[in-house]
């Protein structure tokens, strides 16, 4: 059997926290700014959880993680 390996584009963009939420960053902040309101760019601030929809996924791509 091959052995399983962790995707690593999904390991840099994700961290599992302690409590087993995974962490990621904030989408639509990387260009195109001066458009947008400065409301909205410093919403788009900081990180946040990604969706329990979306925990298998993440599951799957990094089997080590303990998800």
């Amino acid at each position: 059997m091959p052995k399983m390996k962790t995707k690593k584009s999904a390991a840099k963009r994700f961290r599992v926290r302690p409590g087993g939420t995974v962490k990621r960053g904030q989408a639509f902040k990387r260009h195109i700014l001066t458009k947008k309101s400065t409301t909205r760019k410093r919403q788009l601030r900081g990180a946040t959880n990604v969706h329990d929809t979306n925990m298998g996924h993440i599951a799957q791509m990094m089997p080590f993680a303990g998800l």
